[in-house]
């Protein structure tokens, strides 16, 4: 594989806020095509870095040095697998959490409803659960939530009622096959939006994502030393509101809570207040940057 797998989002921001140096042992929970794990292992001296993912594709793509350790699995086992390894503590983490490039461009990912391929959208394949599992056994209130919750779409009833109607006559087993329903719901305006958050929603649903990215977050605080950095780049409001209300009140809420004296209760400093978003050059460069946000907090 090339390195163009999986170009690297905002990747001098990335490793400049993460605040490396030789000797630091660092987190890579998103290893994907190993753009930011390049960079950050020259950074790091005789450190170490300990690389995570859960897509089988990814094992043949892993950079031959003996300072990384490639964990295939999902960050949300982020602690359990560190100890195993015998480390207790880090001085960065580090999370992109865009699905690759690669895996966008692969059809039978099913991820894109740019082809017409099986309905997968698994990010570990040995998963038991795909789309066309959740798209033809769920009922129609457990899509309604899915699409509201996961893909904000304002008309999800109606699209789950398309769905369970058309799967009556035959299963929904290709993405075209969904892709052909949706649009019977969609604004003609905005089609390829709302394609893409019916999409979304389902892949958030299959891999779980919500839920593993509070254990990852909550994880990372746990394991980070003090002084250490936390770096995320998100992609969608979901997953940004989370990260956001994580670094800035240390809850998923973002409950701010008080000491007796008024001074907030926080278990991190914000590195950057103003969230840092691609440039007009890296967007042109790279299309799939554009909804990019990094934020960057330093444990206290």
């Amino acid at each position: 594989m090339t390195n163009e797998y999986h170009i690297p989002v905002l990747p001098g921001e990335s490793v400049e806020g993460l605040n490396l140096f030789p000797g630091a042992v660092v987190v890579d929970a998103t290893y994907g095509g190993g753009g930011h794990s390049r960079l950050i292992l020259n950074e790091l001296g005789d450190g170490r870095l300990f690389a995570f993912d859960q897509d089988e594709e990814t094992a043949g793509n892993v950079i031959h040095d003996d300072r990384l350790f490639f964990i295939r699995h999902n960050f949300r086992y982020l602690k359990n697998f560190l100890r195993y390894h015998g480390v207790e503590s880090v001085d960065a983490v580090f999370a992109d959490l865009g699905v690759s490039s690669h895996d966008f461009d692969e059809a039978d990912r099913g991820f894109s409803f740019r082809f017409d391929d099986k309905l997968d959208m698994r990010m570990n394949r040995n998963a038991t659960t795909d789309a066309a599992g959740v798209v033809n056994n769920y009922t129609e209130e457990q899509l309604i939530f899915v699409f509201r919750m996961y893909g904000e779409i304002k008309n999800a009833k109606r699209l789950a009622a398309e769905i369970t109607s058309e799967r009556s006559n035959e299963p929904l087993k290709t993405t075209g096959q969904l892709k052909e329903v949706a649009l019977r719901c969609a604004p003609r305006a905005i089609q390829n939006k709302y394609l893409a958050q019916v999409f979304q929603a389902l892949r958030i649903e299959v891999n779980d994502e919500m839920d593993a990215l509070k254990e990852f977050l909550q994880a990372s605080l746990e394991v980070l030393k003090p002084g250490g950095r936390l770096a995320v780049i998100t992609y969608h409001s979901l997953e940004d509101r989370l990260c956001k209300n994580f670094m800035k009140a240390g809850n998923f809420e973002g409950k701010i809570e008080k000491d007796f004296y008024g001074n907030q209760i926080t278990p991190f400093r914000l590195v950057n207040r103003k969230v840092i978003i691609p440039g007009t050059e890296e967007v042109e460069k790279n299309p799939r940057s554009r909804s990019a946000k990094l934020r960057i907090a330093e444990k206290i």
